[in-house]
C-alpha cells in the first residue's frame, strides 16, 4: 500500500469531533481499517468516520461530500451519503466525513445466498446509478474513459499472466477494444464498484460503499463488477436489468473487467483478498 502522507489515528479523530462535533465526541472510537486512501473508524453504534491519509484521498472525500447526499435519494440500496462534514484545520488539513454505519460483510468475504437475485438488484442499481450526470460531475482520469486509455496498463500486466493464458487474454482485449465507444451523455459511475465494495447482511446485498472515484462516463467500468461476482448466467441477469448494457458496452464492460483483474493481481502482494477477486475476475473474463 502506498504510505500515509500525514499520521492518522483514533487520537487524532476523537480530538477532530471534540473540536468540530462535540456532541459526538463521548462516542467510542474503534480502527475498522486503514487503507489506501482512508483511516476508517467505527464512531459508537450508529456512524464511521473517514479520514484521509494521502492527499489525493481527500480529493475523493470532497466528492463524496459534495455529491452523494444528491444521489442517495434515488438509488435503490443504501450509500454512505455523509452526516457530517469535517473541515481542514491547523491540526489536520484535510476534509473528513461522518457517515453511517451499514451492518453486513462485504461481498468479497461473504458472498450473497441467492447469486441470482443478487444479480438482479446488483444491476438495479446500476441501472439508477448510471443516468446523465452533470458538467460539473467529477472526471476520473482512469475510470470511465475510453478503452484505449487502459491499453498501456493492460498490456504491461499480460506480461505477467501465465503463459497458457496470455494469448486468450490478448483476444479479449482486442475484441473489447475494437467494441464502438460509448456514444451517450456521460453518466454518473461508482468507478471502483468490486466485491469489497458491496456489503452483504443477511445473505443479500444491503449497500454500496466508498464512492471515492465517483466520476462520469462510460458505464462498462461499473459493469465489469458482473465478471467478479457472478456466473456467465447470472451475468445475463445482471445486464437485463441494467438498460444501458447494450452489446458495445458489455463487450467493454468485459474490457474493463480484463483490465481491472490485472491491476488487482499486479498490486496485491500484500493483500490477498485483493488478489483473490483479481484472480476470480480473471478466470471468468477467459471463460
Amino acid at each position: 500500500m502506498p504510505a500515509a502522507e500525514i499520521s492518522v489515528s483514533a487520537d487524532l479523530v476523537r480530538r477532530l469531533l471534540d473540536e468540530q462535533h462535540p456532541d459526538l465526541a463521548d462516542l467510542p472510537v474503534e480502527v475498522l481499517a486503514n487503507g489506501w486512501d482512508n483511516l476508517v473508524c467505527r464512531l459508537g453504534e450508529e456512524f464511521l468516520v473517514r479520514l484521509p491519509r494521502r492527499a489525493v484521498a481527500a480529493e475523493f472525500v470532497a466528492h463524496e461530500q459534495r455529491w452523494l447526499p444528491e444521489l442517495a435519494a434515488r438509488l435503490p440500496l443504501p450509500v454512505p451519503a455523509p452526516v457530517r462534514v469535517g473541515r481542514p484545520t491547523a491540526r489536520y488539513p484535510w476534509p473528513w466525513s461522518v457517515v453511517p454505519y451499514f451492518p453486513g460483510r462485504i461481498a468479497a468475504q461473504s458472498e450473497p445466498d441467492d447469486r441470482w437475485s443478487a444479480a438482479a438488484v446488483l444491476g438495479g442499481f446500476l441501472d439508477a446509478l448510471h443516468a446523465p450526470a452533470p458538467a460539473e460531475a467529477p472526471v476520473n482520469s482512469v475510470r470511465g474513459i475510453p478503452l484505449a486509455g487502459r491499453a498501456e496498463g493492460v498490456l504491461a500486466g499480460l506480461a505477467h499472466v501465465d503463459r497458457a493464458d496470455r494469448a486468450t487474454a490478448l483476444r479479449v482485449w482486442e475484441s473489447a477494444a475494437a467494441a464502438p465507444a460509448w456514444d451517450g451523455p456521460p453518466v454518473w459511475l461508482h468507478g471502483d464498484l468490486h466485491p469489497a465494495n458491496i456489503l452483504v447482511d443477511r445473505g443479500r446485498i444491503s449497500a454500496v460503499i466508498d464512492f471515492g472515484d465517483i466520476t462520469s462516463g462510460d458505464p462498462a467500468t461499473d459493469l465489469s463488477v458482473a465478471w467478479m461476482l457472478f456466473t456467465a448466467e447470472q451475468r445475463a441477469a445482471l445486464r437485463q436489468t441494467c438498460g444501458r448494457a447494450d452489446d458495445a458496452t458489455w463487450e467493454r464492460a468485459r474490457g474493463w473487467a480484463l483490465a481491472l483483474s490485472l491491476v488487482f493481481l499486479s498490486h496485491s502482494a500484500d493483500n490477498p483478498l485483493m488478489r483473490g477477486i483479481g484472480e476470480r475476475a480473471f478466470r471468468a473474463v477467459l471463460e
